[in-house]
This record gives structure tokens, sequence and C-alpha cells, in this order.
């Protein structure tokens, strides 16, 4: 009976034909009874026996999963920037990893009554209303051995905006002098393509870009500082205009600098195959669009 009950907690509700996107103990319970499997049964019941083995049917998660062919290839390539290495080989003490992105649609929210600070017994209180003042976007380039961050505010994004970054990143030491200056990045429109990676080197000879897998943000660094960015300067977002979203995103880069160290990268070669091979026993991978 147990074992009858744990099982149909982990068959999605549509096989078994009930109108549910999840289970809940108290469906669990009802069906239990509509299949047989019990004459009745309490949700405090199912809950407790679930409970026994952590299956937790009312929650779920959101993923994707990898379509491009030459997923653990290309991830591959950006795991050994991180550990200084291209080619099988050690890269040069003049030569770095830049980690790129933007930030899109940040908004500036102007509240319709002013932030209070806290007070004993009462949290920041932010106003519920406000009104619109316009977005801007945020690239951000960071050297992920050094915890440097070259950043720009832009109205939108587009390759003009991602070249301006990268002509931002150039122009200043220790890249203007480098060997070469290995740019990461995904496959957003401002940087897709066999074409972005020709004008890039057209414009930087000694500049390298190498694409993310499709869907493979999360091994892209800069995501890290944006999350830091995202909980610590736009959350709660309360800006009196565009103006002053520039300005607080701007100085936060040399606030961080001063303490920031590299982030602690553990996700290695080893881990891409064994996830990889997990990913294949599942599924196989489709041909990427």
């Amino acid at each position: 009976m147990v074992v009858a009950i744990k099982a149909l907690a982990c068959e999605l509700p549509a096989t078994t034909g009930v109108p549910l996107a999840r289970w809940h103990c108290p469906e669990l319970a009802r069906q239990a009874v509509v299949q047989g499997i019990v004459a009745s049964i309490s949700n405090t019941t199912v809950w407790r026996w679930l409970t026994a083995d952590a299956i937790k049917p009312w929650r779920h998660r959101s993923w994707i999963f990898p379509r491009d062919q030459q997923f653990e290839t290309k991830a591959g390539r950006v795991l050994d920037l991180y550990h200084r290495r291209w080619a099988g080989k050690p890269l040069k003490p003049d030569e770095y990893v830049v980690s790129v992105d933007e930030k899109t649609s940040i908004q500036a929210r102007a509240r319709k009554h002013p932030t209070l600070p806290p007070a004993a017994a009462r949290p920041m209180r932010v106003e519920h209303e406000y009104e619109r003042r316009g977005a801007l976007a945020y690239l951000a380039a960071l050297d992920v051995h050094h915890a440097r961050i070259v950043g720009r505010c832009e109205p939108t994004t587009g390759i003009a905006p991602f070249g301006r970054l990268v002509e931002q990143v150039m122009t200043c030491e220790p890249y203007t002098s480098a060997r070469r200056v290995f740019f990461i990045a995904d496959n957003g429109s401002s940087h897709r393509g066999q074409k972005s990676i020709d004008r890039l080197r057209q414009a930087w000879p000694t500049a390298r870009l190498v694409h993310l897998p499709i869907h493979a943000s999360w091994l892209n660094q800069i995501e890290i500082y944006f999350s830091i960015v995202q909980r610590k300067v736009l959350t709660p977002n309360d800006f009196t205009d565009l103006d002053d979203v520039a300005s607080r995103l701007l100085t936060f880069q040399d606030r961080w600098e001063q303490t920031a160290t590299p982030f602690e990268w553990k996700f290695t070669r080893d881990d891409l195959h064994h996830l990889v091979t997990r990913l294949d026993d599942h599924q196989p991978l489709a041909t990427a669009a």
C-alpha cells in the first residue's frame, strides 16, 4: 500500500487521466481511493509516507535540455579557459579570460512615496506603487582570474553596444598590451555565430570570441556577478530616473572590486562528462537549431 502510493506520487497526473499539473497530498489520497489502493486514507498519512523518502510531488523545477550536438566540446573549451588552458596548453601570464554578457531591461521605478529606512521591529518599507521612468541595458565584462569588472550602460543591446563594451576593455591595460584576450559569450543576437567571431578578430587582432553552447549561460561567470548586482543594487528597485540607475551600477563596480576575489569555480571537465553521460542516458541530444 505504502509503495503503491509512493509510486503514484512519482507519476505525472496526466498519465493517470487526472486534470492536474502536479500532485498534492489531498489529491493523492483521493486518487488512491479511486484506484482502489486503499479504502480510505488521510492527507496527513500520505504526507508522512512521502516525507519518509523526501518525495515532494507538489514542487517542480524548470530546466532546459541541451540540444547542441557539440555541447561537451564547446563547454569544455570554456572550462579549460577557466583553468587557464587553451588548445591543451597553459595560458601565458599576459593572456586574459573575460566573461561578457548583457543584463537587459533594467527599469527605473520611482516610488510614489519615499522608501522608509528600517527601524525598531520594522523592516525597510518600499511603496508598492511606482512610476516607470524608462529602462536601460547593463553590459559588463568580468576578468575571471583577476576579479576586475568593466561595464557600461546603453539604451539597448545590439552589435554596436557590444562592440563598444569590447572597445572599452581592449583600450585599457592590461588588455591593450595582452598577447591574447579571450571573450566568453553566449549566443545572444549581439554576438552570435561565426560573423561575430570574425568581426571581433578584425577589430581587435588579439581578441578571441569563444561561444558557449546554446542554453548554457550557467557556465558564464558574468552571470554570477549579475546575480550579485540584482540582489545588492537593483532589489528593491527604487530610482528617480535612468541616470540614477546608471550611476549606482557603475559606482557599485568600483566598490565590488575593492574587496572582490575571483569566483571559486569548481565545475570541471570530469563533472561535465558525467553530466553529459547522464543526460545521454535519459535522452539523446537533439540537433542544434
